[in-house]
């Protein structure tokens, strides 16, 4: 709704992850070079279990649209993620030729700014100006509870190119298979979040919601490469109670003692007495909590997001 000229939204990912700092988010020391004490590179002595190279989209693999969840629309931030046939005569998701990914192409999620009244079903945006916008969201389980695809463990990267925008948040993350019927728990972990205005910084986030047992990590993970400049490599180990972040293969470091993040999964054994496992997320968002640009210049009104692959290295 508005009130004056103020946009007060109803979204939430958990109210974009608590508003803005998404839990306090420690800078880092910047990543690069390895370190001799850094752990062997995640994926040797691993096999690909997945292997998503993007050669298409595929539905019995991919579910497009809002997030698969009964706790909500699914929506969050303002922009309406599309169903795989697009919405609003716009589809944001397209496989592009690109010899900077691995084989040649490459998954493009875009955003784009609509700048009209919308017919997005359920989307709260529809009649707000600054939320006129569509853009995309793929998962493997959909809203009524069924996984296409998930692990309990693990090696989880995905290869991708993030936009320079003014609003953009794409994110890499993963979400447990109960979540969707049984929100009111929930684990999240966000191997990767980037704002489209910090081109060498993102966050990494640990999100156990819902009581009792709720608990929280994070880091900001500043870097010496522009994350919106090139393809980039951002991935998590989880094994058991861990869940470890990588940057380029190489782990992210604890701001206060400097050694490779090692978090806990708080709710490992009721995971693992559940029978329960995790499933990705590829999302291009649009923030709703930094101001609208006024004006929006012509070449904001669309943003790209572009992801190389997605891979599971068995634990």
């Amino acid at each position: 709704m508005i009130e004056g000229s103020v946009i007060v939204e109803r979204p939430s990912r958990r109210t974009l992850l608590r508003a803005g700092g998404a839990w306090a988010c420690s800078p880092l020391l910047a990543v690069s070079a390895s370190r001799a004490d850094d752990p062997v590179d995640p994926t040797i002595g691993r096999a690909i279990v997945f292997d998503e190279p993007f050669m298409s989209l595929d539905p019995a693999i991919w579910h497009a649209g809002p997030k698969s969840t009964t706790h909500d629309t699914g929506f969050y931030g303002r922009s309406a993620f599309a169903r795989i046939e697009g919405e609003e005569d716009f589809n944001p998701y397209a496989i592009i030729e690109d010899a900077q990914a691995s084989d040649g192409r490459a998954l493009q999620i875009s955003a784009r700014y609509i700048g009209r009244r919308m017919r997005v079903p359920k989307y709260y945006g529809n009649d707000l100006p600054e939320f006129q916008w569509v853009s995309g969201n793929i998962q493997t389980a959909r809203q009524d509870g069924t996984i296409l695809k998930s692990w309990r463990s693990g090696y989880f990267e995905a290869r991708m190119w993030f936009p320079a925008h003014p609003l953009s948040f794409p994110a890499f993350w993963l979400m447990n298979g109960r979540s969707i019927l049984f929100p009111k728990t929930s684990i999240e972990i966000d191997i990767v979040e980037h704002k489209g205005w910090e081109h060498r910084l993102y966050g990494t986030y640990l999100h156990e919601w819902g009581k009792p047992g709720e608990h929280h990590e994070g880091v900001g993970v500043p870097t010496d490469a522009d994350l919106t400049a090139g393809y980039h490599r951002y991935g998590v180990l989880i094994e058991g109670e861990r869940c470890a972040p990588y940057f380029e293969r190489k782990p992210v470091r604890d701001p206060k003692t400097g050694r490779p993040l090692d978090w806990r999964i708080g709710r490992a054994a009721e995971i693992d007495a559940q029978r329960d496992a995790f499933w990705p997320l590829l999302t291009l968002a649009l923030r709703s909590d930094v101001p609208f640009p006024q004006p929006l210049r012509q070449e904001d009104h669309i943003a790209h997001l572009k992801v190389d692959y997605f891979r599971v290295y068995g634990s």
